[in-house]
């Protein structure tokens, strides 16, 4: 009965994609990429919304918050709290910027600014290799959830399903047909998260609740964990729009107004939150130890509601992963087809546009094979480098003059600073890795000796 819950729901998200569709007298490349730029504030506070909340909101943060305690807590809502305001005011300017060099993808707007192709070309190459972990981060919430559901043959069939769906949903419409299905996904993640959190009140207060012998014990945090929780808000709180996983989204507004207007309810999706912590804390207090900690919110579902309830949560999580994977995958096609190799797209744009979706999602789909179990890792990964694009962010916004190649050595500085304090377990005081490498990424783009003339 779970799996055909989830497989209606499914067919029922491609039956919007196909509306979608329907609706679009013409399918170019750019309504493919950034819908026409057309989509008014409520359309792009939906598809906004449902890309940044995706399938981690359902399994990476009751996984963490499980693993490291009430820490994480802390500066996972604390930056998305603090994200909300800033973008208010970069996403309009965001925008405008799209609009007035008529860009579709990310390297676009930084290479006709700066007047170099190279160096389009080099911030298509590093918008990538931003986007592959989140597109795997994806792929890894997409089998911790199949996995959830017990199926032979599970999750290999069931990723190589997900990674089909993603290309239909693509070929169908791209961004508008993301923001229909996004109101399906929406609905089934709100409705999901708030029967887990309401149940596991119930449970823990209602005096239902199981305890067990040996509950999950976390130590209180540390000085330093509260300086990494701090520096981690500020960090991703501030850079969180100027993501090339996230920036592509507000391109398709149909005015700076709209993206205003829509950024003004963005906050109402926190409400979501609260009933995942109580779901997490009945786990902590009432579940032995859990060896899938991905599975944590499924697990409370499982035992606290009815099958049906838990296929819908189930399905919301599905709609959740294969939404931004078919962005994720859309996006990194666009910036090899147009400014990485835009020879072989000669001709036949949206036929080159969909081989690369193809190829991400097959090379993706094998790569989950070797996936790490936490899903944080790729997600780190992901943001220590896309977050560095904000120093480019930046000088665009502001029309500073930097030359391009301080620009580019300021990105490159900030990431490998980033991923080395990272990869080896350097601590900086409990700072987080990736706020010191934005620090030196600014350092090297800001520094007075280069305020002159932009040299290109």
């Amino acid at each position: 009965m779970m799996a055909g819950i989830v497989a209606c729901v499914v067919l029922l998200s491609l039956g919007a994609a196909c509306l979608a569709r329907s609706r679009s007298q013409h399918l170019s490349v750019e309504t493919l990429l950034v819908a026409d730029r057309a989509l008014p504030a409520p359309m792009l506070f939906i598809l906004t919304v449902g890309e940044i909340y995706s399938i981690g909101s359902i399994v990476a943060f009751p996984a963490g918050l499980y693993t490291h305690g009430i820490s994480y807590g802390y500066w996972f809502l604390g930056y998305l709290l603090l994200a909300f305001p800033v973008g208010y005011f970069v996403g309009p300017a965001i925008w405008e910027r799209a609009r007035r060099y008529d860009a579709c993808t990310v390297p676009e707007v930084f290479g006709r600014y700066f007047g170099s192709v190279v160096f389009e070309r080099l911030t298509a190459w590093g918008c990538i290799a931003a986007l592959v972990p989140w597109g795997q981060f994806q792929f890894i919430g997409l089998r911790a959830t199949l996995g959830m559901m017990g199926l032979p043959g599970a999750p290999a069939a069931g990723l190589a399903a997900c990674a089909v769906i993603a290309f239909a949903y693509v070929a169908l419409g791209g961004m508008r047909a993301s923001t229909y299905v996004a109101f399906l996904k929406d609905s089934l993640m709100l409705f999901g998260i708030a029967a887990v959190g309401v149940a596991a009140i119930c449970a823990q207060y209602g005096g239902t609740g199981t305890y067990v012998a040996h509950p999950v014990v976390f130590r209180q945090p540390a000085v330093t964990d509260m300086v990494f929780a701090v520096s981690t808000i500020v960090y991703q709180g501030v850079g969180f729009y100027f993501q090339p996983s996230v920036t592509p989204y507000l391109f398709t507004a149909r005015s700076a107004q709209a993206v205003r207007r829509a950024m003004v309810f963005m906050p109402l999706y926190m409400l979501m939150y609260p009933f995942a912590v109580f779901a997490t804390y009945f786990a902590i207090r009432s579940l032995p130890p859990l060896r899938d900690v991905n599975g944590v919110f499924f697990h409370v579902a499982g035992m606290l509601l009815p099958p049906w309830v838990v296929a819908l949560v189930m399905a919301g999580a599905v709609l959740a992963g294969l939404l931004v994977l078919a962005a994720t995958s859309l996006n990194i096609a666009a910036m090899m087809t147009r400014s990485i190799m835009p020879r072989l797209a000669h001709g036949h744009p949206r036929r080159a546009i969909n081989l690369g979706v193809i190829l991400f999602l097959v090379l993706a789909l094998v790569a989950t094979a070797h996936a790490p179990a936490i899903m944080l890792t790729a997600l780190n990964v992901s943001g220590y480098v896309g977050i560095q694009f904000a120093s480019l962010w930046f000088v665009v916004l502001l029309d500073r003059p930097v030359p391009a190649r301080v620009a580019g050595s300021g990105v490159v500085c900030g990431a490998v600073t980033a991923i080395a304090l990272f990869a080896s377990g350097l601590s900086v005081g409990g700072i987080n890795p990736g706020f010191m490498g934005l620090l030196v990424n600014c350092a090297v783009v800001f520094c007075p000796l280069w305020r002159r003339k932009r040299v290109t």
